[in-house]
């Protein structure tokens, strides 16, 4: 069996040229696959196994706390072998031809809670950075916009008076997205005691947020700015640009507003990307539930 094995690991990296890594994965699942054909089911060859041998194998490996990338990777590996020995007519049959494939788990976003948030925006600091930082964040929570949107927007897509932002998203896809007061405000702050303070070297820089030097924001230092507040204000949470993406989401289900103008805003194309934050809302619900509930 280690001989056939062997055989299909030197097919993978000779004729297919396949990464050290991805051969090293491949013989970690099948090596782990074949001891426990010869352990458990005591074969001494392939021709022996059936369709059952490879779901029993794949039970013992999800019974261990395997993810389900990981028993979708490993039944990767086992078709593709599979198939090699047919093709070298080891075995007559593919054992593994009806094994179903596992669903991707959906994993639920990082959020904060709304107090997490008033502590994330309670900057005091007058200095021209931190006024940029406050507008950048209340921004950020009040449209949900991606960071990449975020630090593109130029000064001509506000509309302060009107109340809303005019976002260039995926594939160049338009959307205006309304604004609240506390971010309007914090916009408006920046724009008269801070922005000019900062492009005084480059006067000429149209984009919303700078850097010290004036300059257009990246996306990096976006990253830092958002680490070193939720430091200062003493949140222990990892919090990203994409937790006030998911956080904006999903307070804004949790007080009631319709699906489809939270797709709207988030610019999703499909809106199965934006129910996953009815996931959120549900799993919540039901933690409050278990924490108060006399009974639960």
């Amino acid at each position: 069996m280690q001989d056939a094995l062997e055989d299909f690991l030197h097919h993978l990296r000779i004729e297919r040229g396949l990464a050290e890594n991805t051969l090293i994965s491949y013989r970690r699942d099948l090596q782990k696959y074949m001891q426990y054909l010869i352990k458990e089911k005591e074969f001494n060859k392939w021709l022996d196994v059936q369709r059952y041998d490879i779901v029993a194998f794949l039970h013992v490996i999800k019974e261990s706390g395997k993810s389900t990338a990981t028993i979708s990777r490993t039944i990767s590996s086992i078709r593709s072998f599979h198939q090699f020995l047919i093709r070298d007519q080891l075995v007559q049959h593919d054992a593994s031809m009806y094994i179903e494939t596992p669903k991707p788990e959906r994993l639920l976003p990082s959020i904060i809670s709304s107090e997490e948030v008033d502590k994330l925006l309670d900057i005091k600091e007058r200095t021209p950075l931190a006024l940029r930082n406050k507008a950048m964040l209340e921004l950020l929570y009040a449209t949900g916009l991606r960071v990449t949107e975020l630090v593109t927007l130029k000064v001509s897509d506000l509309h302060l008076t009107m109340g809303f932002v005019r976002c260039l998203g995926k594939g160049n896809k338009e959307r205006i997205i309304p604004l609240g007061d506390m971010a309007k405000i914090a916009l408006e702050d920046y724009l008269q005691h801070a922005r000019n303070l900062l492009i005084k070297k480059n006067n000429t820089e149209t984009v919303l947020f700078v850097n010290h030097h004036g300059r257009s924001l990246s996306r990096q230092g976006f990253w830092k700015i958002i680490k070193a507040v939720t430091l200062e204000a003493g949140l222990t949470k990892e919090i990203t640009p994409h937790t006030l993406r998911h956080s904006f989401a999903t307070h804004l289900l949790e007080n009631g507003a319709d699906l489809r103008a939270v797709q709207e805003m988030l610019g999703h194309s499909d809106i199965s990307t934006t129910q996953i934050y009815t996931h959120i809302t549900k799993t919540r619900l039901k933690d409050m539930y278990d924490q108060f509930h006399p009974r639960a």
